[in-house]
């Protein structure tokens, strides 16, 4: 019985949403405050609705799931647990399968299909399919999005994202072109520059791309960035608030990132004003992070995101695990592990935290919504290890732009740990100057000292284990001129690898 009034009330909750899906009094009904239980629940009855549609008609999964022996999640009352129902990810799931057989109906639909790729960065690309209605359903929120971002300006939107087959350059295209002029031109520095010049002062420009490639532009463009008004929307990876810094020196007037993946939606959740305002609080106020983060290392990003269309969950090793709960996807994800460290943040909890401080929310931007927060820490497996501690490439990012000389001068940078016959382990970050830039201005032995103790103050793991080295010589900086050494094969069309 439950179950049928589960399966009702999500069919009924689409019967009334569809004709109205594209409305901007839907949209605005969306983020409506106060109704967080509804979103829980909503969220947990549509998760279980998808979660019976794929078992039926989804051969890949249906497989999965009779493999493992699993019927179907119980009940604590009318809520279904979806903590039970298996975790898929790209090991288990997205390669054991072929792609017909990840698709509804065990085919790729005929028509109205995209098919576009992950970037690769971390192996081989991955095929994923995306159909019409979600693209609509993606492009709309795109839209409310940005409209609540930059206001309702006419906008000129250049496209940075690499272009062809990967996921950002298609998508972002197709979504910002019914609310703006658009200029696809993927991380091409000259068409960029080229393009601003052209068109002068007297647009607002929304610059998206990659954050390394960005930094570049502003890095070795000669264009009075003071002069113009431009917001960057950033994506890819994560962000410093020193980077943002960096940027806003440039003369970019707006900096905000999105939380996206190829392998679930482009658009799962993004930063505000409101959850900026609080992760720069978080920066200047020790205690305050502390309470609120789960683990060390660098801020986490801190992003806004609707329950009822994402279900967001932590496993016990503090992994994101995420259910899409919009119908209609070609390739449904019924509790999809991306391998990302985060978990969530209910506003009431973060009211109850802050009053504990005695830190009126005064001291934030006013938020325009109450819909939780996700706080993102990056891939769980893009770190290294080093006398008991985990380094992480946006630990590397927050020094670099807490040091003067370097957040001026690095172009890229990666990190590795090299480790001899003996067992001897050897902490190495190198660093990218900039094209032009001549090495022997730097003290090296300066910098290094400067960089690790900066670094024991953005990883409180690391504090530790710096007590614990043998000589400080075993963590080492080494400086690179512009496109040598580990940086010499950079693809900048695609996300960079830090870890080497």
């Amino acid at each position: 019985m439950r179950h049928l009034i589960i399966m009702f009330y999500s069919w009924l909750i689409e019967l009334y949403r569809k004709p109205l899906m594209f409305s901007n009094i839907t949209m605005k009904l969306i983020f409506i405050p106060g109704i967080n239980k509804v979103r829980e629940f909503n969220s947990k009855a549509r998760a279980y609705s998808e979660f019976v549609k794929a078992k039926r008609s989804v051969p890949a999964y249906k497989q999965f799931i009779k493999k493992l022996n699993f019927s179907r999640p119980s009940f604590s009352g009318f809520v279904p647990n979806i903590h039970e129902i298996p975790v898929i990810d790209k090991e288990n799931y997205v390669k054991k399968y072929s792609l017909d057989a990840k698709c509804v109906g065990g085919s790729v639909p005929n028509e109205n299909v995209v098919i576009d790729e992950s970037s690769g960065s971390s192996g081989t690309a991955t095929n994923w399919v995306r159909g019409l209605k979600e693209r609509k359903r993606n492009a709309k929120m795109i839209q409310f999005g940005m409209r609540s971002l930059v206001g309702n300006d006419p906008l000129f939107i250049i496209n940075a994202f690499a272009m062809g087959p990967w996921a950002t350059g298609v998508n972002v295209t197709m979504s910002c072109v019914p609310f703006s002029k658009l200029k696809s031109l993927g991380p091409e520095k000259e068409k960029i520059e080229n393009t601003i010049k052209q068109f002068g002062r007297n647009h607002k420009y929304i610059v998206m791309g990659y954050p390394p490639f960005l930094k570049y532009l502003l890095d070795n463009s000669d264009i009075d960035w003071h002069a113009h008004d431009v917001t960057f929307i950033l994506g890819g990876e994560s962000m410093s608030e020193g980077m943002r810094d960096y940027f806003y020196q440039k003369g970019v007037d707006k900096v905000y990132s999105s939380l996206g993946a190829s392998d679930l939606e482009l658009n799962i959740s993004a930063e505000n004003d409101f959850t900026i305002s609080l992760r720069r609080l978080m920066r200047s106020n020790v205690k305050l992070r502390d309470r609120i983060i789960q683990h060390t290392g660098a801020l986490p990003m801190i992003f806004q995101y609707n329950p009822s269309d994402f279900l967001v969950e932590s496993t016990d090793e503090g992994e994101l695990v995420v259910t899409i709960c919009r119908p209609d996807y070609i390739s449904p994800k019924v509790r999809y592990n991306l391998h990302d460290r985060g978990h969530t943040l209910a506003m009431e909890e973060l009211y109850t935290i802050l009053d504990e401080f005695n830190i009126s929310a005064c001291e934030l931007e006013k938020p325009l919504t109450d819909l939780p927060l996700l706080l993102h820490y990056g891939r769980s497996d893009m770190t290294v290890s080093f006398f008991g501690s985990n380094i992480s490439p946006t630990d590397i990012q927050e020094v670099i732009f807490a040091i003067p000389e370097l957040s001026g001068t690095v172009n890229s940078y990666n990190l590795s740990v090299q480790e001899d016959r003996d067992g001897n382990k050897e902490l190495i970050v190198s660093l990218e100057v900039m094209e032009g830039v001549k090495l022997d201005f730097l003290n090296h032995e300066e910098l290094r000292i400067k960089f690790f103790n900066q670094l024991a103050e953005v990883n409180q793991d690391f504090r530790e284990a710096k007590k614990m080295l043998p000589s400080e010589s075993v963590a080492q900086i080494c400086f690179h001129d512009f496109g040598s050494g580990s940086f010499k094969d950079n693809d900048i069309r695609i996300k960079a690898k830090y870890i080497y």
